[in-house]
């Protein structure tokens, strides 16, 4: 497998052709955005942690029969991945009140929920990735409505895996995002895309509701470095000698 041209750089990735016209290499950077990349910076070791951790969390799901883009874990930087056709729907699963949530409701932070919101929000950087309803969804062609309706369900089974793998590790797993995209190869195949890795995610420490995850770049609370590795130790993962 050879890697080819730069086809897509994106806020924390970069997308590779290969000589096989249905994978793909997927590149993580060290850069940092927030606020749809108001904020900017770089995190050392992000890409490799975040490369780490993503490849074993998809590995999980996929063992536990959830379909993934991911193939394998090339490097400490790269993995190999299924070409798709990203579906312009981002999923927020949110289990607890946090971020966007807490101000838009004026609700208390940390607050727990009594059964997981899905939230949805277009893939549009110009327009702030706003959120919409499954009505949106659906009349603007964005995903049928079988393929809605299977995101949602599959949302909600790796919520229910990944709860308990991080509760097994001490973190809570507050709210996360995620992506889904049509498979090339196999034409009506929706697979989950994307990544799952503290930049996606809100984790929490389980007993001192320490933040191990990108909230502590976007609130400029330090230790950035330090509690994406602290996410990967917990997880059994080493980065690349």
């Amino acid at each position: 497998m050879e890697k080819r041209d730069r086809l897509y750089e994106g806020k924390a990735k970069v997308i590779f052709a290969t000589d096989d016209p249905n994978l793909y290499v997927q590149y993580f950077k060290d850069d940092a955005t927030a606020f749809n990349g108001v904020k900017k910076g770089t995190i050392t070791d992000k890409g490799a942690v975040n490369n780490l951790v993503a490849s074993r969390l998809m590995t999980i799901l996929e063992a536990v029969g959830i379909p993934v883009h991911f193939v394998k874990r090339l490097n400490d930087r790269e993995q190999l991945i299924r070409k798709v056709e990203i579906i312009p729907v981002e999923v927020v699963i949110r289990n607890v009140v946090a971020g966007s949530m807490a101000k838009r409701l004026g609700l208390p932070e940390g607050q727990p929920l009594p059964r997981p919101i899905l939230e949805f929000y277009y893939k549009a950087d110009a327009l702030d990735d706003p959120l919409v309803i499954r009505d949106h969804v659906l009349v603007f062609g964005w995903a049928t409505e079988a393929e809605l309706a299977w995101i949602e369900q599959t949302c909600l089974r790796i919520n229910d895996v990944l709860i308990g793998f991080f509760a097994n590790i001490g973190i809570r797993l507050v709210d996360y995002k995620l992506e889904f995209g049509r498979l090339a190869s196999q034409p009506g195949q929706v697979v989950l895309a994307d990544e799952i890795s503290p930049d996606t995610c809100r984790l929490w420490d389980l007993v001192t509701g320490e933040k191990l995850d990108k909230d502590r770049f976007r609130r400029d609370l330090g230790g950035v470095v330090e509690a994406y590795r602290e996410v990967a130790r917990r997880m059994g993962l080493a980065l690349d000698s």
